[in-house]
């Protein structure tokens, strides 16, 4: 049997909300592709509001526009992580739409 590399490129998409210069939050849509369908799928990582600017809805804001901007890249599905620490997020994303749908495995190198 012979295994085969190839590398396949990948998008992402950062969306910032800044006031006066400064960065308060971001989110990030990464764009991935595989060979089961030509469109991608989409994996939302890296939200972040800054902690003064918490409980305000920045979060749910920018986590909407990464749903939209995941729409119309055309994306099959999109996808978000949380830690169990964080029932707060949780909580954000399915009301914003998302499910509980699985668990996520991790290795740390």
């Amino acid at each position: 049997m012979q295994y085969k590399k190839e590398t396949k490129q990948s998008q992402a998409i950062k969306i910032t909300a800044e006031d006066g210069g400064k960065v308060l939050g971001r989110a990030s849509l990464y764009l991935i592709y595989n060979d089961l369908q030509p469109e991608p799928y989409g994996l939302l990582e890296d939200v972040f509001v800054e902690e003064a600017a918490r409980g305000k809805g920045l979060g749910t804001a920018l986590t909407k526009m990464v749903v939209d901007e995941a729409k119309t890249q055309g994306c099959t599905r999109l996808i978000a992580n949380s830690r169990y620490t964080r029932p707060e997020v949780h909580k954000m994303y399915e009301k914003i739409g998302f499910r509980d749908y699985g668990k996520e495995f991790r290795m740390d190198f």
